[in-house]
């Protein structure tokens, strides 16, 4: 688990018995988009800080069985990604694939930035036919923008786990460790090199 692995027993005592701070639901004809971006603690505060989302949930998603924990979902199969609600009046499912190609380095199909393995490997789970279409073209087009050939996986959603409740919220629950991890890491400098003045499109970063 590379350089998270040193955070997460101090963490986990500590916060197992902290409610997740969350962000507060949103109307009731939100929407659902899924997407795996390496680190779920990356991709949930890269999401938090979009206008529109609602929420945001870290888990696993498609491995093998039921009920993955952080301890075995990579042997198991299982991606991290993050469960995105979204108010549509505010954001388009568009905009929000557009900001995740541009949060992710999706050229790289052994994982993310300091995160190797298929755990860590982007894909984006679609919801529905009209998602998948939208995934399939953003995906081109982040192709285009980059000149390279996309990694990222785009495929219908199975079954959502959503992670212990140490993970979620994580960068604003431990936000030193969090901040050291993401630098340590090389996430930002590695979307910043690759996609230059629209790295981190649509989070305010």
């Amino acid at each position: 688990m590379t350089l998270r692995t040193g955070f997460l027993g101090l963490a986990a005592a500590l916060l197992l018995s902290i409610a997740p701070a969350g962000l507060s639901a949103g109307a009731a004809d939100t929407e659902t988009a899924i997407f795996a971006g390496g680190c779920f603690w990356c991709v949930e505060s890269d999401f938090d800080h979009v206008k529109g989302v609602t929420k945001t949930t870290s888990g696993y998603i498609d491995g093998q069985g039921e009920n993955p924990s952080y301890e075995n979902s990579s042997s198991r199969g299982f991606r991290e990604a993050v469960e995105i609600e979204f108010d549509p009046a505010v954001v388009s499912y568009d905009e929000l694939l557009k900001t995740f190609f541009r949060t992710v380095d999706p050229t790289d199909a052994g994982g993310q930035f300091c995160d190797r393995g298929h755990a860590y490997s982007t894909a984006v789970y679609t919801l529905g036919d009209a998602q998948m279409s939208e995934a399939e073209a953003a995906k081109a087009a982040a192709g285009k923008a980059l000149d390279a050939s996309i990694a990222t996986e785009i495929k219908p959603a199975p079954q959502f786990w959503p992670a212990e409740g140490y993970h979620q919220d994580y960068y604003r629950k431990n936000p030193f460790r969090y901040k050291y991890y993401r630098f340590a890491c090389g996430r930002d400098k590695r979307i910043e090199n690759l996609w230059g003045k629209d790295a981190h499109y649509g989070t305010g970063s």
